[in-house]
């Protein structure tokens, strides 16, 4: 069973300690807070700082006093991420700005009347990116697995009014994938993230950074399978209050074997967000043993 159990480790009680912070003191004071929570995870959370360890160490060739800078950095980081999303989604005034790259390939799939899919991976800030795509005026479709508390859930959705996305929730059934249909029949979006699985799931494993993972197989048979165009999207955090958007050029898998459509896509999926990791390196919020994690 993979480490990954679709599950953050934030409790409920520290979600409403930061949101009131948020709406009293302001953006910078939840930021402030941030530093005590980073170096409790970074002492307290064993079995994430371990698989950090072996991400910035071995992944990425960091010695020691850099990877644990690196390791406090990347928990700080993603405790921002979590704070923007809340801020973003409940409507509170922002200092946010943005930079949009590729986001006419995105415009041209909208215009191409067919839908498309957009795939990403848990690095940089998804939740972001999706407030940002409502500037294409389409419906935008987030497949997801909901493992999530449900006290978490029910809370945030109080605080921010819900998702300004629409969910498509994996299911045993395999009902998802009728409802995927529907929406890219119904010209829209549908995003989906490619680099965790849980367990049961058929996996593909391929190198990644250096050494070989586990990627759930989903995404590229669906992407293979439905024939629309596709886009690798990515935003990220370079500054305390300014985020970068990435859409890739539109890829079209029109080879006639439907496996060699499924390892291009993978392949390219792969080169863009090692890429994008590597430029970004304190974004990757993948906190289970991402390169050991077994296959369902």
């Amino acid at each position: 069973m993979p480490s990954w159990q679709g599950k953050s480790k934030t409790t409920p009680l520290g979600y409403r300690i930061f949101v009131w912070v948020l709406r009293t003191l302001g953006l910078m004071p939840a930021y402030g807070l941030l530093t005590v929570v980073a170096i409790y995870y970074c002492f307290f959370s064993p079995v994430s700082t371990r698989n950090l360890q072996v991400y910035f160490r071995q992944r990425l060739g960091y010695g020691k006093w850099k990877t644990w800078r690196s390791i406090y950095s990347n928990y700080y980081c993603f405790g921002q991420t979590l704070i923007d999303k809340i801020a973003v989604q409940a409507g509170l005034q922002t200092p946010f700005t943005f930079d949009f790259d590729g986001e006419e390939h995105l415009r041209q799939m909208v215009a191409g009347g067919r839908g498309g899919l957009l795939i990403s991976a848990h690095i940089g800030n998804w939740e972001i990116a999706g407030h940002l795509l409502k500037r294409l005026n389409t419906t935008i479709n987030v497949v997801m697995f909901d493992g999530e508390d449900e006290k978490i859930k029910a809370y945030l959705e109080q605080v921010t009014g819900g998702r300004n996305m629409k969910v498509i929730l994996i299911k045993a059934d395999l009902s998802h994938i009728f409802a995927i249909h529907a929406a890219l029949e119904a010209n829209e979006l549908v995003c989906m993230h490619a680099d965790r699985f849980v367990a049961g799931n058929k996996t593909v494993q391929a190198e990644f950074l250096g050494a070989p993972a586990h990627f759930p197989a989903g995404p590229f048979v669906l992407g293979a399978r439905l024939g629309v165009p596709v886009s690798f999207v990515y935003a990220f955090k370079e500054s305390a209050t300014h985020y970068h958007f990435f859409a890739s050029e539109l890829k079209s898998y029109g080879e006639p074997d439907r496996k060699e459509r499924e390892q291009k896509m993978l392949a390219d999926f792969l080169r863009e967000t090692a890429a994008k990791t590597r430029q970004y390196p304190l974004q990757w919020f993948n906190y289970y043993d991402f390169w050991k994690a077994d296959a369902g």
